[in-house]
């Protein structure tokens, strides 16, 4: 069986887009490796910048989704992807559990935030650590908290949060920020942001909410505890493109390179969600991104 179009990925762009493809009656099928579907909103506690549900968590979200997506009964496969075949008019998706055939491909596989890597980051996730300020910013209005990064994202994470926080500690590995150099200089110019210059932080402390983080200064060798109720880590993210790599145009980060309208470089591949290079990444921009997939889709198959 030939489909009008495979989705790699279940997160909002890809299950945007299943709807979209059901709603056209195109022949659908996800491809999802992990069991949940949600993507990273799964791990985000609070949703409050999704309009019509605000203060969902991110688990009830990807749950709703999910459950309109099955509304439609649309076929999904969970399975790790071993190899993908771009080439031609079919599309060829090799799985664990079988190989499949379309004529149009969406990838919506999303990206992974780059973790520090240090005690109490897993652990307290959602009750405190974020990825993502603009998501979760508003539920520290008036607290103390830290951001953990030094370029373009760190800075402006910090700028954003000093609108609305009582403190803003601004740390960094290095003794010169990355970022540009406007940014900088506003960052500097804000009274309540404390740069933590030329430090790493080690440790993210609280028991069942963040309460301190533990950071260890470079060049005096000595270790410090910061009060803070919530840390924001900025260390950027990685697009999940493994599997196509060096098969169609990408950014110098690795993120591909598709349009308002999705299209790569192949033909009848199209790129929703995270894993596309574009301005914002919000559930709001996926979603937007899935519609717009299926758009084209219909588009190429016609």
């Amino acid at each position: 069986m030939c489909y009008d179009v495979i989705i790699l990925g279940s997160g909002p762009a890809g299950l945007s887009a299943a709807i979209y493809a059901e709603r056209a009656r195109l022949r659908t099928l996800i491809i999802e490796e992990k069991p949940l579907s949600g993507g990273q909103i799964l791990d985000t506690y609070e949703v409050d910048n999704y309009p019509g549900l605000p203060g969902i968590t991110g688990f009830e979200l990807g749950q709703k989704f999910r459950a309109h997506v099955d509304k439609f009964k649309t076929e999904i496969v969970n399975s790790q992807v071993k190899s993908i075949e771009l080439n031609g008019d079919k599309k060829t998706v090799v799985t664990e559990k079988g190989t499949y055939e379309a004529k149009t491909l969406i990838l919506a596989m999303g990206a992974t935030h780059r973790k520090l890597g240090i005690p109490g980051e897993e652990k307290l996730l959602g009750m405190g650590v974020s990825y993502c300020a603009t998501c979760d910013g508003a539920f520290f209005r008036g607290k103390t908290v830290a951001v953990a990064g030094g370029g373009d994202v760190a800075l402006e994470d910090a700028l954003f949060l000093a609108r609305g926080c009582e403190k803003v500690y601004l740390i960094h590995r290095r003794d010169e920020f990355r970022g540009a150099r406007i940014l900088q200089e506003k960052v500097k110019e804000t009274p309540n942001i404390e740069l933590v210059l030329s430090c790493n932080v080690t440790e993210i402390r609280g028991e069942g909410q963040v309460s301190s983080v533990l950071v260890h200064d470079k060049k005096t060798e000595s270790d410090r505890e910061l009060e803070v109720q919530g840390i924001f880590i900025a260390a950027g993210t990685e697009p999940n493109i493994a599997l196509v790599k060096g098969l169609l145009e990408q950014d110098e980060r690795g993120y591909i390179l598709a349009g308002e309208d999705t299209r790569t470089s192949v033909e009848g591949v199209f790129a929703a969600g995270d894993v596309r290079a574009k301005q914002l990444r919000q559930v709001i921009t996926a979603a937007a991104d899935g519609a717009n997939a299926v758009t084209s889709v219909e588009q190429y198959i016609r």
